[in-house]
């Protein structure tokens, strides 16, 4: 069987959108690590250890679970939505806040208060947000950029059969996905942060309170938003699944807030 490369045109509206998502979720981190540091008096060190947490435990670990898991399974799990969103719901639960927790119990020890669970999150979240946002949407442009210069056709004829169908297929979304629908993709990286920094005040709330209902409430709330917005992106138009983030991120970050209220201001 012959593999014909129909190459499509990615818009400029498109690669415009890629653009702005690249540098919103680049320079977002950026932004709240300022006013963490000038506004709360956050330390610099809380930034990092998030951002190292989250490598280890999400990018690290996780993915190394993911690769047994997955090798083990193979397509059993894959090929059905509900197993494969309730795994990788538990996984990304279980990892990220089992990081988030011990690094606030042992690594922010002498510096864990409000300003600081703050500044925790934003590493956690902005990482995140750098690289699955920003990496990747930079990534996106130079392939777009490829696509419709005809370089990246020329290159995939270098390629073995399976390796050149493999990438033409991850490559189409560049040209069949609209523009809005990427500044869609970028809105749920800015609330994946806000969602990372409430987490963060949840479980500041377990360690300095010592009550084990929070943070079993911040594994509970990160597989709910997890499992959830997975699910109702596969099965609803992507505008329904951002407004239902948006709405769980809100009600998540009230939630945190209220928890945390006492520590503000001690």
């Amino acid at each position: 069987m012959v593999f014909i490369m129909e190459f499509g045109n990615v818009s400029g509206a498109a690669i415009t959108a890629m653009v702005v998502v690249a540098v919103v979720t680049i320079l977002l981190p950026v932004i709240l690590v300022i006013v963490g540091k000038v506004k709360l008096g956050a330390k610099l060190s809380s930034f990092f250890i998030g951002c190292g947490v989250f490598f280890v435990m999400a990018l690290v670990l996780e993915q190394i679970l993911h690769a047994v898991v997955l090798t083990i399974t193979g397509t059993k799990l894959t090929d059905n939505i509900w197993l494969y969103v309730l795994y990788g719901g538990c996984a990304a639960a279980v990892f990220e806040e089992t990081g988030r927790w011990f690094a606030m119990k042992h690594f922010l020890k002498k510096n864990l208060d409000f300003p600081n669970a703050v500044m925790y999150g934003i590493g956690h979240g902005g990482f995140e947000a750098i690289v699955v946002g920003g990496i990747t949407y930079i990534g996106n442009i130079v392939s777009a950029l490829s696509i419709n210069s005809g370089m990246m056709e020329k290159s995939l004829q270098l390629m073995d059969a399976p390796t050149k169908q493999q990438t033409y297929t991850a490559l189409q979304s560049l040209w069949t996905t609209s523009a809005y629908q990427f500044y869609l993709g970028g809105a749920e990286r800015v609330l994946a942060v806000v969602l990372q920094i409430a987490l963060s005040l949840i479980v500041f709330k377990a360690v300095k309170s010592g009550q084990k209902k929070y943070i079993a409430a911040a594994y509970l709330i990160h597989f709910a938003v997890d499992f959830t917005i997975v699910l109702c992106g596969h099965y609803f138009p992507l505008l329904v699944a951002e407004v239902i983030l948006l709405a769980a991120v809100a009600v998540v970050l009230w939630f945190a807030l209220k928890t945390t209220k006492m520590y503000k201001s001690a």
